[in-house]
């Protein structure tokens, strides 16, 4: 047995036995690919097990997630503080090796994968960050930004949609240094896949504009190292190398089926596997040389101490750039933004123009875009409907060193997951657009945008029925509560130009975890507010307006296009002597989360004859305003027709929320 072989089949012992341990995982994939990962990261791969975080580091995804032992073991056994006792605790409670990687978990770990595709389309987004920010910062002689971006992806990968979007605009991009390794054992869970997987894989993505190495023996080192050095070779296209293997290599009764996919191996075929690869050694146990030809730790720290001298020439030679380059990495905002964000605050305020808040959020593009050169935006094919371009948006395509703008073309769920690994990447504040129906479309990688967590920021327009004339496929109903019952997920509903400044504003500054801004297609009214009030917004809810000569005898509470009807009501009721307060509530989880003592100020529990008025369903705000109270809704797909005349139809009026209240007094 050749060392090469050695060394992987410490990938394949390690893996097996985890999975053992824990009556649960994934050893076919680790076992298949253990070949490629050794010579991918043993001759190729740049990274410093000191330093996951190193900013120059080569990114590696596994996006068949399910065979996470993959990367537990290659990280144990390089150097990473991943220590043997955590392989042990596969899969196991508190454990850092969950069953599929976690980002933040285990060091190393670059995204959260297990969703097939995601993490391929993450690392698309890494991909393009990686080429924008070398475009932006390098110079002749300062190559500051110059890794790759390798990915392990399987058959499910790409039968999974997410990966032709991504892949399709991988190969757009050019992004020459993204390289992936297509495991081509033929096998899913439900058995070989040529049922139902007969698709033509190189030819498909050749047609994306990919190089793609066709017929790689995935157990020769040799050919796989010929291989990532061809792709390596090729600067503008994206590289396919076509891996043949075979799932479950070195268990001589199970390799090549599916019973090695999603299950341990069993006692007697793992006695057969170490005599079949000639691994006699117990359980967990991996040889002292073999140890050391795995242990990365010093050529990492030495390719690292070689970038650091570069980049401290660059400071001096570049003082502002490096600045502006550190400052981003590590995701701060500039010097004096809670000065503009104020001041723009103050100036829509003094405004009282009646504005979309869709038109809104442009504006705040205008404002804060200027002073943030790490705002990465784009759309999903509805750019001028979602006002997701600003003067300052340069398209990639049109000039990378300035690019901040992306044309996505109608990829909703690709967008998102790319948008997610830009802010994996780091230097970059990814938001995106599409109408708020189509969040459907992207649903699961907003899901993992929470889940990981990233800083993606969602605009989606078009927030309701009073979309209008295109009709009930286009109209928002159940997506409002849907957003809001993803944990970790922010979502705001402003009601006019200034609750979308504050939303945005919140959306910049917040980086553990993404934020959603349902904005309206139709103009809403100024609102009036005292300064306290204006402060008050960044809490989620707040008193807009109070009875001035008597307690109130209910609450209104409501969000985005509904809180000026709330007020409209609220002035029917004065005439008729019921005083009311009218809470503005754009982002009711993050009301939630405030004190007590805020929580009771606006909402307090003697105050129990309460109304929400909210254009989506009515479930969401039933525990808000309990047994005594009402909630008028949307529990009903809309129809076609001008605004106006939905609202009317479906109840929102000002009378028919002053009848509401009157009905619980």
């Amino acid at each position: 047995m050749n060392e090469r072989r050695r060394l992987a089949n410490a990938i394949r012992a390690l893996s097996m036995d985890a999975v053992e341990a824990a009556a649960s995982g994934h050893p076919g994939m680790p076992m298949g690919m253990a070949d490629i990962a050794e010579v991918l990261w043993n001759d190729h791969l740049r990274h410093n097990p000191a330093d996951p975080g190193w900013w120059n580091r080569d990114r590696f995804v596994v996006s068949n997630g399910h065979g996470s032992m993959l990367l537990y073991s290659l990280l144990h056994l390089s150097g990473y503080a991943l220590p043997l006792d955590e392989l042990k605790r596969f899969r196991q409670l508190h454990s850092k090796t969950a069953g599929h990687p976690e980002f933040g978990e285990a060091p190393g770990v670059e995204t959260t994968t297990g969703p097939l595709g995601q993490g391929l389309a993450n690392a698309v987004g890494m991909a393009l960050a990686e080429k924008l920010l070398a475009a932006r910062y390098n110079t002749p002689e300062f190559d500051l930004f110059d890794h790759y971006t390798y990915v392990f992806a399987g058959d499910g990968c790409l039968m999974e949609g997410v990966s032709h979007e991504a892949c399709s605009l991988a190969g757009t991009w050019g992004l020459g240094k993204l390289v992936v390794f297509y495991d081509d054992n033929g096998i899913s869970i439900d058995g070989e896949v040529d049922g139902w997987f007969t698709d033509n894989t190189p030819q498909r993505f050749a047609a994306y504009g990919w190089q793609v190495i066709e017929n790689v023996n995935g157990h020769d080192a040799v050919a796989v190292d010929e291989a990532i050095r061809t792709a390596r070779g090729e600067a503008g296209r994206p590289t396919l190398i076509c891996c043949k293997t075979t799932i479950g290599f070195g268990a001589p009764n199970k390799q090549g089926t599916a019973a090695t996919h999603g299950a341990p191996l069993g006692s007697a075929e793992i006695e057969a596997a170490r005599e079949a690869l000639d691994w006699p050694h117990p359980p967990f146990e991996v040889p002292t040389d073999v140890r050391e030809a795995w242990d990365a730790r010093e050529r990492g720290q030495r390719r690292q101490r070689k970038w650091q001298a570069l980049f401290d020439a660059y400071a001096d030679a570049h003082p502002d750039k490096a600045a502006e380059l550190e400052r981003r990495m590590n995701a701060r905002l500039p010097e004096g933004f809670d000065r503009l964000v104020a001041e723009v605050l103050d100036k829509f305020q003094a405004d009282d123009s009646k504005v979309a808040t869709r038109k809104a959020s442009e504006m705040c593009l205008e404002a804060f875009g200027p002073a943030l050169p790490e705002l990465l935006g784009g759309s999903a094919d509805l750019t001028g409907s979602n006002n997701t371009h600003w003067s300052g948006s340069v398209d990639i395509l049109d000039d990378p060193a300035r690019g901040n703008y992306i044309y996505y073309g109608v990829r909703e769920f690709g967008m998102s997951a790319i948008a997610n690994g830009i802010d994996l990447h780091g230097g970059f504040v990814a938001y995106t657009g599409t109408f708020l129906v189509f969040s459907d479309y992207a649903r699961n990688a907003v899901r993992m945008s929470a889940l990981i967590p990233t800083g993606s920021i969602y605009v989606y327009t078009h927030d309701s029925i009073g979309l209008g004339e295109d009709g009930p496929t286009h109209q928002p109903v159940e997506h409002l509560a849907s957003l809001r019952m993803i944990p970790n997920l922010s979502l705001w509903r402003p009601a006019d130009k200034v609750e979308t400044a504050a939303a945005w504003a919140a959306a910049l500054a917040r980086r553990d975890g993404p934020t959603a801004l349902a904005l309206s297609r139709q103009g809403l009214p100024h609102l009036p507010r005292s300064n306290q009030q204006l402060a008050d917004i960044a809490r989620g809810g707040y008193i807009l307006s109070e009875p001035t000569d008597q307690a109130p005898m209910a609450a209104l509470i409501a969000t985005g296009s509904e809180v000026g009807l709330a007020l409209k009501a609220a002035e029917v009721l004065a005439e008729e002597h019921v005083p009311v307060r009218v809470i503005s509530m754009p982002n009711p989880e993050l009301f939630m989360a405030q004190d007590d003592e805020y929580r009771d100020s606006v909402l307090p529990a003697a105050l129990d004859r309460r109304v929400a008025v909210e254009a989506g369903v009515s479930a969401y705000w039933r525990g808000l305003v309990g047994d005594r109270g009402r909630v008028i809704g949307v529990d009903r797909f809309g129809a076609s027709a001008p605004a106006g005349d939905l609202f009317a139809e479906y109840g929102f009026t000002p009378e028919a929320v002053a009848e509401a209240v009157r009905a619980i007094l």
